[in-house]
């Protein structure tokens, strides 16, 4: 098998404002866009992050057809956690976990969107760092 290219696909109930969320806050730009439906991607990414509006018929299979956000994270990892943790704040991001370090060397924090989509953002941390 040979894949040629990857995405990740949401539903929400408002796809326009999570694309807004990730465009204005994560440099996300819009591939292509549709009633229901907004393609974004990133050069930094290796997926495109897809919004489907909540009820869509084409999405199948139906029984599964709920919002995305219970216990899904959208996750990337940084070079500079805390410039980006500053910059998020300043930037009026509600932040639901406020910035931390594991004990493994996994510094993170987490904000929500107005879709309850929550988005990780990771540093790892070496040894030395921690100290």
């Amino acid at each position: 098998m040979k894949i040629t290219s990857s995405a990740i696909s949401l539903n929400v109930a408002n796809p326009e404002a999570s694309a807004k969320f990730v465009t204005e806050h994560f440099g996300f730009t819009e591939d292509m866009s549709a009633d229901g439906f907004v393609s974004l991607s990133h050069p930094g990414v290796g997926y495109n992050l897809v919004y489907l509006r909540t009820g869509l018929s084409s999405f199948k299979p139906d029984r599964i057809a709920a919002d995305a956000g219970q216990g899904l994270l959208v996750v990337w990892v940084v070079d500079a956690i805390d410039d980006e943790y500053a910059r998020l704040q300043s930037e009026g991001v509600e932040i639901v976990t406020p910035i931390e370090t594991e004990p493994w060397g996994e510094r993170y924090f987490q904000m929500i969107d107005s879709n309850g989509i929550v988005y990780q953002l990771v540093q790892w941390m070496s040894a030395e760092a921690m100290s």
